[in-house]
C-alpha cells in the first residue's frame, strides 16, 4: 500500500514562495503519475498539478500555471511543488497522491496524507 507524507508548508506573504515535498513509500509504488491537490476550508479538494513518473510530462491547473512548478526525484520517490508569486487565494491544505492519468482528475486514493498547510497573507 502506498503512503505519502507532505511537508514544506507555512505562512508567507503574498508574492512569496514556498517549496512543498511529498515523500511516497510502499512496495507497490510505481505510479503512472503523481499529483498535487489542495483543499481550502469549506471547499472541495481541487487539482493543482501532476507529473508523469516516466518521462516527466506535466499538467497544471489554469489557476497556478506560470507560478507553480512540479518536479520529481524518482530515486527518492519524492515529488516537489515550487510555488512562486503566491496569492491569498492559494491558501489551503496541500496534498499529494498517485494518479492513473496526467489530467485534472481527483484520484480515488485510499491513503491520503495529512497534508501541509499553506497560508498566504495579503
Amino acid at each position: 500500500q502506498v503512503q505519502v507524507v507532505e511537508s514544506g508548508g507555512g505562512l508567507v506573504q503574498a508574492g512569496g514562495s514556498l517549496r512543498l515535498s511529498c515523500a511516497a513509500s510502499g512496495r507497490t509504488f510505481s505510479p503512472y503519475a503523481m499529483g498535487w491537490f489542495r483543499q481550502a476550508p469549506g471547499k472541495e479538494r481541487e487539482f493543482v498539478a501532476a507529473i508523469s513518473w516516466i518521462g516527466g510530462s506535466t499538467y497544471y491547473a489554469d489557476s497556478v500555471k506560470g507560478r507553480f512548478t512540479i518536479s520529481k526525484n524518482s530515486a527518492k520517490n519524492t515529488v516537489y511543488l515550487q510555488m512562486n508569486s503566491l496569492k491569498p487565494e492559494d491558501t489551503a491544505a496541500y496534498y499529494c497522491a498517485p494518479k492513473k492519468r496526467l489530467g485534472p482528475q481527483i484520484p480515488d486514493f485510499g491513503s491520503w496524507g495529512q497534508g501541509t498547510q499553506v497560508t498566504v497573507s495579503s
